[in-house]
C-alpha cells in the first residue's frame, strides 16, 4: 500500500502542477478575447486563426484542469443526501462512482480519443477555415486531458481505499476551498519550478 500511497501522490504533484499552469491559459484566452474584440469592433477586420486560439484554449482549460479539479474535490456532486451519511459511507459511494461511472468513462473516451488524435497528426489536419490553425494540437488534447483525469481517478482510489484501511487522513482528498491568498501563493510557487 505504501507503494501505491506514494503513486497516489505523485499522480497528485503532477495533476496540481498541470491545474496551476493551465490557469494561466484562461488569461491569455481573455486577453486574446478582448483583443480579438477590440481589433474587430475599431478596424472592422479579424481573423480566424484568432478565434480559434480561443477555442484552443478553452479546450486545454477544460480538458487539461479537470483533473486538477478531481484533485481538489470541487467537482460537482449531489451533497444533500451524501453530506448525511457517515466519512465511511461517503468513501465508498467515492468507490463504487469512480469504478462505476469515472474510470469506465475516461478510459473508454481514451481508447477512442487515441486513435482520433493520430489520425489528425497523421494527415496534419488543418482547419476548413480560411486563415485557420492546426487541428491536431487541440485534438490532442483530448487523449491527454483524459489520461490525466484517468490517473486522478485511479489516485483518488488509491487515497478512499487507504483511508478505509486507516492508512490515509481523510483530509488527503476532501474538499480544499483555498483561500485567495492561499491561490496566490499556490501560483507563485508553480512560476518558481517554471
Amino acid at each position: 500500500m505504501s507503494f501505491l500511497l506514494s503513486l497516489s501522490r505523485l499522480i497528485d504533484t503532477i495533476n496540481e502542477k498541470i491545474g496551476l499552469g493551465v490557469s494561466w491559459a484562461l488569461l491569455l484566452s481573455v486577453l486574446i478575447c478582448t483583443g480579438n474584440a477590440l481589433v474587430r469592433y475599431s478596424f472592422n477586420t479579424s481573423s480566424n486563426a484568432w478565434l480559434e486560439i480561443q477555442w484552443y484554449l478553452f479546450s486545454a482549460i477544460f480538458l487539461l484542469a479537470t483533473s486538477y479539479t478531481l484533485r481538489r474535490n470541487e467537482h460537482v456532486r449531489i451533497d444533500v443526501i451524501a453530506g448525511h451519511l457517515s466519512k465511511r459511507t461517503q468513501v465508498w459511494i467515492d468507490l463504487l462512482g469512480f469504478l462505476i461511472f469515472l474510470l469506465p468513462m475516461s478510459i473508454i473516451i481514451l481508447y477512442y480519443a487515441v486513435p482520433y488524435a493520430l489520425l489528425s497528426i497523421e494527415n496534419q489536419e488543418v482547419s476548413s477555415n480560411a486563415g485557420g490553425l492546426i487541428v491536431w494540437p487541440a485534438k490532442l488534447l483530448i487523449p491527454i486531458g483524459f489520461f490525466q483525469l484517468t490517473m486522478q481517478g485511479i489516485s483518488e482510489l488509491i487515497k478512499r481505499i487507504g483511508y478505509l484501511q486507516g492508512k490515509v487522513d481523510a483530509s488527503a482528498f476532501e474538499k480544499h476551498a483555498a483561500t485567495p491568498e492561499e491561490e496566490i501563493e499556490a501560483i507563485k510557487a508553480a512560476n518558481k519550478l517554471n
